[in-house]
């Protein structure tokens, strides 16, 4: 059983150590994306909560008002990389025209690419990292991916093309869907932006990999052009305190 605070927890903060007289961040934010920054450059293992205190400027003990420990803020950071797409799918499944479901898998992989390509400090990366995979956290943080492929297959199901449905599982489609919009992390860890051109291109990709044909990926384009600034809007106003 896991010892870590649940996300939202939060505790009355102490005096800073040094004062950041220009930020205007809650400090528990400040946490996260002190840790962020340091477990994905210095690796999860090699990350004391010393090291997150002195990054954000706090005392140590300071740090533990917030979070039980290291755990439970890799917790919080690693829902940060999926919960913002996971919150949209019932949604996005119901505002989606029911004559192009092409639509829906559209829009999601367009809000699951600007999750991955705003979340601080390219945490996407957290979890194909060695030492966070082996972590008790990962284990806890496995059934939130497992829902989001599933919602990516099931998305994927409804629009695959019959030789594309006889070669791949729901499953294993929706894993692939994922794989495509994770690209998203590679293309930061080069050290580039990723445009509005890339998030289409990943989105249109993944209706390609279920046999899409073109005039259909134009129609879901459309469509999910028309409905992305609401669900974008939403998505960052949940996700502005990470």
């Amino acid at each position: 059983m896991s010892t870590y605070a649940p996300a939202g927890v939060t505790r009355p903060g102490r005096p800073r150590v040094i004062p950041h007289a220009a930020s205007v961040a809650a400090p528990r934010d400040e946490i996260l994306q002190a840790a962020a920054e340091l477990f994905v450059n210095r690796g999860y293992a090699a990350t004391s909560t010393r090291d997150i205190a002195e990054k954000v400027g706090i005392r140590q003990a300071s740090l533990y008002y917030h979070f039980a420990g290291k755990p439970g803020i890799l917790a919080e950071l690693l829902e940060l990389s999926v919960r913002p797409s996971l919150d949209q799918v019932e949604r996005i499944e119901g505002e989606c025209p029911a004559d192009l479901p092409e639509a829906a898998l559209y829009l999601l992989a367009l809000i699951d690419a600007d999750t991955l390509a705003t979340v601080p400090h390219n945490i996407g990366r957290l979890y194909r990292m060695p030492d966070v995979r082996s972590s008790e956290v990962f284990g806890e943080f496995q059934p939130a991916l497992r829902e989001l492929v599933a919602a990516y297959g099931r998305l994927g199901a409804a629009v695959i093309s019959g030789p594309v449905a006889a070669t791949v599982s729901v499953d294993q489609l929706g894993g692939l869907l994922v794989q495509v919009v994770e690209v998203v992390i590679r293309i930061r860890a080069r050290g580039d932006e990723v445009t509005r051109a890339d998030a289409r291109a990943i989105a249109a990709t993944c209706l390609r990999v279920c046999g899409v044909r073109d005039g259909r990926i134009a129609l879901a384009a459309a469509a999910a052009d028309e409905l992305m600034p609401m669900f974008a809007t939403d998505a960052r106003s949940r996700g502005a305190g990470g």
